[in-house]
């Protein structure tokens, strides 16, 4: 069996070709769809490529999945703490990544799906949203504090009543011109959240772990799906302990786990 080890960059990553326990470099192969198929072309059915977690690691599995037997994803900070050389380079990085998998001491993070991908990056755009509305909203209640203005009388300042009532409010024509343009941003960021929402919601309808956990008191439809892009494969995790431990949550008993493990 040859490990090929990885060290990745933004736009290439330098190979090095472990077999028969030694190692040489490989090259470098540029990290284009069209260049990372021609490489992996080049790999046998055998090979087993390992390379460290990065932003376009998943992109790298896709393309080279298919070409060998396995490819392997290391964990960098555990990678670090076990792999501290005095002279670091990209040659001396892939081999170290060969070298650690060839010998079983690879400590590895787990490559979701496509499906679970796609998830992830849906609930992230929703948080970002949901944080540059919140920021929106608090430099519109600095400026009423910084002008003296008291506090709303009703329950939301965005609402329809809260917006005719902050209309009245007397502001400087420069401030009011900064409160209108962050209110329409707000909106734009509303109706954006609105699209990612319902994407969220029929993705999932037809999903039994969302469903589960809603019977879970406090749990809504936005922190089920959260959940769930988050554990991704429930079956990898070998008790609810070490569930926990990934999600930094107590809201899950034993016997909740093993009934959203469940078909």
């Amino acid at each position: 069996m040859r490990v090929i080890g990885l060290d990745v960059h933004r736009t290439f990553a330098e190979v090095v070709l472990l077999e028969d326990g030694q190692c040489r470099s490989a090259g470098r192969v540029e990290l284009t769809a069209e260049r990372l198929e021609a490489f992996g072309g080049r790999l046998l059915p055998t090979d087993e490529v390992v390379l460290e977690a990065t932003g376009n690691t998943a992109a790298i599995v896709r393309s080279l999945r298919s070409h060998v037997a396995q490819v392997v994803i290391a964990n960098p900070l555990q990678v670090r703490a076990i792999a501290h050389a005095r002279v670091k380079t990209d040659k001396i990085d892939a081999a170290i990544l060969a070298q650690l998998h060839a010998s079983g001491f690879l400590p590895t993070v787990w490559m979701p799906d496509q499906g679970t991908e796609a998830l992830r990056r849906q609930v992230s755009r929703r948080t970002q949203l949901v944080r540059q509305r919140t920021r929106l909203k608090n430099e519109i209640h600095s400026v009423l504090h910084a002008h003296l203005i008291p506090r709303c009388p009703f329950t939301d300042l965005f609402g329809r009543k809260g917006r005719a009532w902050l209309a009245e409010q007397p502001l400087p024509p420069d401030e009011r011109c900064g409160v209108e343009q962050r209110l329409r941003e707000c909106d734009r960021h509303g109706e954006d959240l609105a699209v990612i929402d319902r994407a969220l919601a029929q993705a999932t309808l037809q999903d039994p772990r969302v469903h589960r956990l809603l019977t879970i008191p406090g749990v809504n439809v936005t922190v089920a799906i959260s959940l769930i892009a988050a554990i991704g494969e429930i079956g990898r995790f070998p008790s609810a302990q070490k569930l926990v431990s990934y999600a930094g949550f107590r809201l899950m008993g034993p016997t909740r786990f093993r009934q959203l493990g469940t078909t």
